[in-house]
């Protein structure tokens, strides 16, 4: 997850490149909306991005296949 500013209509972001084509998801919020989570939320999405930040992660299919066996 990063921020980044919109120029000349076009979102880059600094240090990466993307594959040609690759569709992303951009969640851009608007100045007057906001969300809160409550503590238990907030810590749980606090520690999944530790964990990525750290390279804890598995792949699109491994996390297909989990979602599958459940």
């Amino acid at each position: 997850m990063t921020t980044v500013t919109v120029a000349g209509g076009r979102i880059e972001v600094p240090g990466e490149n993307f594959a040609e084509g690759l569709r992303v998801t951009i969640l851009a919020p608007e100045d007057h909306e906001s969300f809160s989570l409550g503590p238990e939320p907030e810590a749980d999405l606090l520690a999944a991005i530790a964990e990525a930040d750290r390279g804890e992660l598995i792949s699109a299919e491994e996390l297909l296949r989990e979602l599958r066996r459940d």
